[in-house]
């Protein structure tokens, strides 16, 4: 399948292939019949003289229709009427090829032409919702990808927000031309359960479908693509009361396993450790589908085991990293090889620019303290902090500055979206706020398998590729140090797990604003609290060292307590 034929990728985004641009992602058959077979399950029965309209809104070669026809028992097939969109001529030549040889009694009917565009004329001339099943395997294409004009027409007429993706489009043009008693069975990124842009698609699923299940297939590498897939099966929305819809999840993990399957699609027949034939382990879990109590909330598997684990931790929290501060992401110049260099002591030093500023990167991420003091990265850093206000600093003050500067200035003045918004063209992008930089600071990393939090102390600037949190909401910067030990602690990876889960190839998470801002604190005024930042700063002083590492086994060990988890708990 392939996307609109008119998306023209941005400037940033022209040398990406074909295939991304038209966000082609074909299905391997396993998944192709799994999705089919939960299809036709949740069906049921259909009469013996019923006309069956089924439809892949982006066919590609045809392999989600099969797959979906041979689920059919034979005295139904020649009942059914084959109905595909595509935008690819040569993949339509071959779909149709496909299934004329398979199904040669069908009536098919294959458009060359943009499922979304079709939908929306649906709806201009109110024609009924008209299919029984839908097969489909999106297209994944991203908003930076499509271009501004592109995703500026979907998110008018589909309701969307923020940087979406084409398959979120996709999804909600389903809902409006499945009959209310069809049934749809959807292959799409995982990344709109957990995501702020996938809001709005969460909100929509909830309110225009009935969920009957949800698979997050997580990091089972089903696709030769860079996608971690999710499967989706819904009908439409009707009167029907349902129960709460099931959710199951699937991700790689490094423990022993209880089960033996073939792939990681027959390891869902299974819960809990599953070994598959290459020798993997995965984590299979089943249970409800859980929100958050909001239509648009982030989506987790909810266990009783995992509902009590949280409400227990619950019991013991005392606030949030929320209440420290704002977490930030760092600054954004647009121009790093302008900005941001290592080598800046090799200019003479009547050459050198005087607004050079240390630069924490992840390149030296550590938990509790960076692996070098010495920061060798600098920062160009043309903002200064005014009476409380941002500003960009007067160029001609600094002549060392403004002569690097002007000798790219014509890179610098190719950022035609600075310009735009009236800003100088020597800006950084995105500065945030310069007087924070002074002050203590929690920093860590935005992927990472471990968690790696660690305080600056340095008045560094933070890069885009970590993000970092000050004392804004209270004056107890104790509470830095008291965060650093629970966002290190291998409790904050069974908390990320229970409720976000949002893990990506190689058990590596993403430790986003919306997931950290989450992560709980106990109470610092408690003997455990206290004795927590005294070990936590202990720990920053010592680093590197053998006593750092014995330290650093203990103050888990002390979080764990401090959310009333006893010692033989934590590995449990």
């Amino acid at each position: 399948m392939e996307a609109l034929k008119q998306i023209k990728p941005t400037k940033r985004y022209r040398q990406v292939t074909k295939e991304k641009t038209g966000g082609a992602t074909y299905t391997p058959k396993v998944l192709s019949d799994f999705v089919a077979e939960k299809i036709i399950r949740a069906a049921g029965s259909f009469s013996i003289n019923q006309t069956i309209r089924i439809l892949d809104p982006a066919a590609g070669h045809g392999e989600l229709l099969i797959s979906l026809i041979n689920q059919f028992p034979k005295k139904h097939r020649d009942k059914i009427e084959i109905y595909g969109f595509e935008t690819d001529q040569n993949a339509i030549k071959i779909a149709t090829e496909r299934i004329a040889e398979n199904f040669p009694n069908n009536t098919v009917c294959f458009e060359h032409r943009n499922f979304l565009e079709f939908v929306l004329e649906c709806c201009k001339q109110d024609i009924p919702r008209a299919y029984d099943l839908i097969i489909a395997n999106p297209p994944y294409v991203r908003t930076q990808i499509m271009g501004a004009t592109q995703a500026r027409i979907h998110s008018e007429q589909f309701g969307l927000s923020g940087r979406f993706d084409l398959y979120h489009a996709f999804i909600l043009a389903i809902s409006m031309i499945l009959k209310s008693t069809g049934v749809a069975g959807i292959i799409t990124s995982n990344r709109f359960m957990s995501t702020k842009s996938g809001a709005c698609v969460r909100n929509a699923l909830m309110e225009r479908f009935n969920i009957l299940h949800v698979w997050d297939l997580g990091d089972t590498k089903i696709f030769n693509a860079a996608v971690l897939p999710a499967v989706l099966i819904t009908e439409g929305r009707n009167r029907r009361k349902v129960r709460n819809p099931t959710f199951t999840s699937i991700y790689q993990v490094q423990l022993t396993a209880e089960n033996c399957a073939s792939n990681p699609i027959t390891a869902l027949n299974y819960e809990g450790i599953v070994e598959t034939d290459d020798g993997k382990c995965f984590q299979v879990n089943h249970g409800e589908l859980d929100t958050s109590g909001t239509p648009d909330g982030v989506w987790r598997v909810a266990t009783k085991q995992a509902d009590n684990w949280l409400a227990k931790v619950q019991n013991n929290s005392w606030g949030t990293f929320r209440d420290i501060g704002k977490i930030r992401v760092g600054v954004k110049t647009c121009a790093d090889k302008v900005f941001i260099r290592k080598d800046w002591d090799k200019f003479p030093e009547a050459e050198r620019p005087e607004l050079l500023k240390p630069l924490i990167t992840y390149h030296v991420a550590q938990q509790y303290k960076s692996l070098s003091s010495n920061h060798i990265t600098k920062i160009l850093y043309p903002h200064e902090s005014v009476k409380g206000h941002r500003r960009t600093i007067e160029i001609n003050n600094f002549p060392q500055s403004k002569k690097y500067l002007e000798s790219h200035r014509h890179t610098l003045e190719g950022r035609s979206y600075v310009i735009d918004a009236g800003r100088e063209w020597y800006e950084i992008w995105v500065p945030q706020n310069p007087a924070s930089w002074a002050k203590p600071k929690l920093v860590f990393r935005d992927i990472s398998e471990k968690p790696t939090f660690w305080i600056d102390l340095d008045g560094s600037v933070v890069n885009g590729d970590c993000y970092w949190l000050t004392c804004e909401n209270c004056n107890q910067t104790d509470l830095l140090w008291l965060a650093a030990a629970v966002g290190n602690s291998t409790f904050i990876e069974k908390f990320y797990d229970h409720c976000f889960n949002n893990k990506l190839y190689a058990g590596r998470r993403r430790f986003m604003t919306q997931y950290v801002e989450n992560f709980p604190l106990p109470n610092p005024e408690s003997a455990i609290g206290k004795k927590i930042i005294a070990t936590t700063k202990r720990i920053y002083r010592v680093t590197p060292s053998q006593e750092a590492s014995k330290l650093q086994k203990r103050l888990t060990q002390m979080v764990w307590r401090s959310f009333g988890f006893a010692v033989e708990e934590i590995n449990s």
